[in-house]
């Protein structure tokens, strides 16, 4: 096999676990184990927004790749399947046609509906309700905050709107509408409501990745993550504290 073509089927991997939220060791570890299987040797640098690799020809010229990546999401399932595809090569070398078709099918799956996406979404707002003592009225204003809120982010992205605004939305939203929730029903609680229907957004993975990748020395891209993290947490933040400054004195 070409050793671009090698040098295509690892990035492409790498690319895969990289947008559904892997910590960049493993994108390093996986796009360095399929290299091997090929008898390529390769050195490759990856941060959460591209990835750089870099192999010695045959004729002792070095070859370079490098993949931008602009969207990334959490999808453990496609994570899975790229890291059983690297260690199954180990024991069968595919040819680059039948590697590259594998990874088109992963890349190309849809994971599960929107619609049971967007109950699920209400049902964790409902949970983290009564988790937080939330009364029965409490969780169901919740469960459809949630939904609410999943929904527009959902659009929000597809719109292609810079990433942050999705979560500065996210928070008006969820502030307006338990303000509008409380004004109609007194007896709901505006802060356990609006607590409840966000923290599907905060960046857990995020945080959890960093620290990882810290602590197997990847120092920038454990910095990123944090950055990330936080600049996420304040969007959320400035969207519910607008809404609140303004919208506590009409309750």
């Amino acid at each position: 096999m070409k050793i671009n073509q090698v040098m295509e089927i690892a990035v492409k991997a790498g690319k895969i676990l990289l947008t559904n939220g892997s910590e960049i060791y493993r994108v390093e570890d996986t796009i360095g184990r399929i290299c091997r299987c090929y008898g390529v040797d390769a050195e490759c640098f990856v941060l959460p927004t591209g990835i750089f690799i870099t192999v010695i020809g045959k004729d002792g010229e070095p070859l370079s790749f490098v993949k931008r990546i602009n969207d990334r999401t959490v999808d453990l399932s496609c994570i899975e399947k790229v890291n059983s595809f690297s260690r199954g090569l180990q024991e069968n070398i595919m040819s680059y046609e039948d590697a590259i078709r594998i990874l088109d099918s992963i890349e190309k799956e849809k994971g599960y509906r929107f619609g049971l996406r967007l109950i699920v979404a209400g049902i964790t707002a409902l949970v983290y309700t009564l988790l937080f003592k939330g009364t029965v009225q409490d969780s169901i204003a919740a469960f459809f905050i949630g939904m609410l809120i999943y929904f527009a982010n959902e659009k929000i992205s597809r719109a292609g709107i810079f990433r942050f605004f999705e979560y500065f939305a996210s928070g008006l939203i969820a502030a307006s509408v338990s303000i509008i929730a409380v004004k109609l029903f007194p007896v709901l609680n505006i802060y356990r409501i609006i607590i409840s229907s966000i923290i599907m957004m905060l960046p857990g993975v995020a945080i959890t990745n960093a620290l990882k990748d810290a602590l197997h020395g990847d120092i920038v891209s454990s910095q990123f993550g944090i950055a990330e993290a936080i600049f996420i947490v304040v969007a959320l933040s400035a969207g519910v504290a607008i809404i609140l400054s303004f919208g506590l004195r009409w309750i």
